[in-house]
């Protein structure tokens, strides 16, 4: 069975592909390389270059290769370029996802595993999120997200459609084997962001928000490694051809690391300094974002194999200098 994957030339798509192809399956991606790259597209998966919402386009595909299950990542996501282009935001993660739902109708698809995120959640005041926490964004990029999940959510309850939604936190790293990586120069991510300046592909490095209620007063995330991630949506589409029911999952570890932790970590890890400027909070981003993550244990069986910050910055730092950024820097005291 062939498995589509939209947005499978960007970081986490092309990520979920190589654990696909690992898996044995048989991908076909649909990326529009706007933010995708096609390199990032293993040999032997074959990528049509075009658009999701392009409705002629996604009939062809699904006819041609016979495909009854998608894995739906194509999205924008930068939080802060949500508030100031909310538009093109709604378009982009929901107006598309909407097209994509009635072809997929249409076609017959029978699952479909969602990208999703725990914007969807906005700021609740509660030290690991579980997936019964209300949703309440606080940002047009998760109210974008959590549109598409009500959307998924009735488009099933209509036509039968099986379904996971897998709420991503704060995802980071590369393939362990240096086969993809975050390869976006302009990333916002914070652990590519720093692994940048150690190596000298950027100036140095902006904190946003010194006075926030954590413990060294700057955002608390949990960061995810990429593989990880990509293994809990292989085991979300078994679970789904299993009969197993239809989901939505947190995908975190349940530990939550400060932006002073990481660029310490960085720091540590690459053994070089880099500039770091403390500067106002950016709109949209909540305080503290951390996983309950027991469900994705219980339900999926999923043993995450990274789920330490050393080895994702390791990771990061490997695949900057693979991908040619690796200027040596000053080197860290200690």
């Amino acid at each position: 069975m062939t498995v589509l994957v939209t947005g499978g030339a960007g970081y986490i798509g092309a990520h979920a592909v190589l654990a696909l192809a690992d898996a044995g399956e048989d991908v076909v991606v649909l990326d529009d390389l706007s933010t995708g790259v096609a390199d990032a597209v293993p040999d032997g998966v074959r990528l049509v270059v075009g658009d999701v919402a392009n409705a002629a386009l996604v009939t062809r595909i699904l006819a041609e290769y016979g495909i009854r299950e998608i894995m739906h990542f194509a999205a924008k996501i930068v939080v802060p370029d949500s508030v100031a282009d909310p538009l093109g935001y709604y378009d982009a993660n929901t107006v598309k996802t909407r097209a994509l739902l009635a072809v997929a109708v249409a076609a017959g698809v029978e699952r479909l595993v969602f990208s999703s995120t725990a914007a969807v959640y906005g700021e609740p005041d509660l030290p690991l999120i579980a997936e019964d926490c209300a949703p309440a964004p606080i940002n047009p990029y998760g109210r974008s997200k959590l549109m598409s999940e009500w959307m998924i959510r009735d488009t099933a309850a209509a036509h039968g459609l099986d379904y996971a939604v897998l709420r991503y936190f704060n995802v980071a790293g590369a393939d362990p084997r240096g086969r993809a990586g975050q390869s976006s120069r302009s990333a916002t991510h914070l652990i590519k962001v720093a692994a940048q300046a150690a190596l000298g592909a950027r100036p140095g490095l902006s904190i946003f928000g010194t006075d926030y209620a954590t413990p060294d007063g700057t955002c608390l995330r949990d960061y995810v490694q990429v593989s990880d991630l990509a293994d809990a949506h292989v085991a979300a589409l078994r679970h789904l051809r299993s009969e197993g029911g239809r989901l939505t999952l947190n995908c975190g570890y349940g530990t939550g690391a400060s932006v002073r932790e990481v660029v310490d970590t960085v720091r540590r890890v690459s053994g070089l300094d880099f500039d770091v400027v403390e500067a106002p909070r950016r709109a949209g981003d909540p305080a503290a974002l951390v996983a309950d993550a027991t469900l994705i244990r219980e339900v999926l069986a999923w043993e995450p194999r990274h789920a330490d910050l050393d080895t994702i910055v390791a990771q990061a730092l490997a695949w900057e200098r693979r991908l040619g950024n690796g200027g040596e820097r000053v080197r860290a005291a200690g």
